[in-house]
């Protein structure tokens, strides 16, 4: 089984792909970033978003369930909004590919990782390194905001571990 976790936003959004073996051992595939320009058209940052995921990661990967983190809350209206026409675009992808799509608020992410809904990121990241091992760091001679792909890898762990790996007890809160 492959699980692509996305970390949805207009400017950057994060993906990670984790495969899962016959061990039932987690092992990343890739993990990455896709950026989008501020000075570009809102359109044409929605096309770039959903060009850059279905060719690059759900044709090359062909991921089994794609996970992506709720738009949870924000302070900022137009903000949410971006935010939520991204997901539209992400959702599109994984509709045209027949990609199930589920999807986890932050807090549920936080507390099935770490224990705690009130995780940081640096926490987040630390069980990050826990269930796939100390290897996951920024790519070496990409710009990269690794906050971003190790929080798409912790929506798939989170997808992992909430659904035994993916057999059962799906969370779609």
């Amino acid at each position: 089984m492959i699980v692509l976790g996305i970390d949805p936003g207009t400017a950057t959004t994060g993906f990670g792909l984790i495969r899962v073996g016959d061990n039932k051992q987690f092992q990343v595939m890739d993990y990455g970033l896709i950026e989008t320009e501020k000075d570009d058209a809102p359109g044409e940052r929605l096309l770039k978003i959903y060009n850059e995921l279905t060719s690059k990661v759900i044709k090359k990967y062909k991921p089994d369930v794609f996970v992506m983190e709720k738009l949870f809350f924000a302070t900022n209206a137009k903000t949410a909004i971006r935010v939520g026409q991204a997901q539209g675009a992400m959702l599109m992808a994984a509709a045209q590919y027949k990609i199930e799509v589920f999807e986890y608020s932050p807090m549920t992410i936080k507390k099935i990782l770490t224990g705690s809904g009130r995780a940081d990121k640096i926490e987040v990241q630390k069980h990050v390194r826990k269930y796939l091992g100390n290897g996951i760091r920024k790519k070496k001679g990409e710009k990269t905001h690794f906050d971003n792909a190790a929080d798409a890898l912790a929506v798939a762990i989170c997808y992992l571990l909430e659904s035994d790996n993916g057999q059962n007890k799906i969370d779609r809160k």
